[in-house]
């Protein structure tokens, strides 16, 4: 719910994607988590390649939340703009979610059979605070992989437009 009142995704303390992002080496400044991202942040973020989106719009306080036609109905949804912004690679965060969005009940983390021509797919683990499973490091670990097979260095300017996170 404070990721819509601030505008910002992933934006809640205990939420480590932008910890994991600063840990990763692809941006240089800490997110405020009661201002969310400012204007400047913002554009860093885009400079360095890094597009975050949501498989299914609205706000919910927790994943279970979300109906499972939703998911699937954000799947088309994320096709054109995957089909638009040509990225290099799509991330979903979450195993769950990605479960259920691609009909997919088995897969497991990191990369996996892309739907979208063009673009690798990878799923990540969840940042939430909410998910015991993941420290800091340990998400910051998945970024960086993530960002290599997109080609985004730690450079912020060099990436345009090559991943989208979900």
């Amino acid at each position: 719910m404070w990721t819509a009142a601030t505008q910002t995704h992933f934006c809640h303390p205990s939420n480590r994607f932008y910890p994991a992002l600063r840990g990763a080496g692809l941006i240089d400044w800490e997110l405020d988590a009661k201002e969310g991202m400012t204007p400047a942040q913002r554009e860093q973020l885009a400079a360095t390649g890094i597009g975050i989106t949501n498989l299914v719009p609205g706000a919910t306080a927790r994943a279970s939340e979300v109906a499972t036609t939703e998911l699937a109905a954000g799947v088309e949804r994320l096709r054109g703009l995957v089909e638009r912004v040509r990225p290099r690679v799509v991330v979903v965060a979450g195993i769950t979610a990605y479960r259920v969005a691609f009909a997919d009940p088995v897969a497991v983390l990191g990369e996996r059979p892309s739907p979208f021509p063009g673009a690798a797919m990878w799923v990540i683990p969840n940042p939430s605070g909410l998910n015991a499973h993941v420290t800091t490091a340990g998400m910051a670990t998945w970024l960086r992989r993530v960002a290599e097979a997109a080609g985004i260095t730690a450079d912020p300017g060099n990436g345009g437009n090559h991943q989208v996170v979900v």
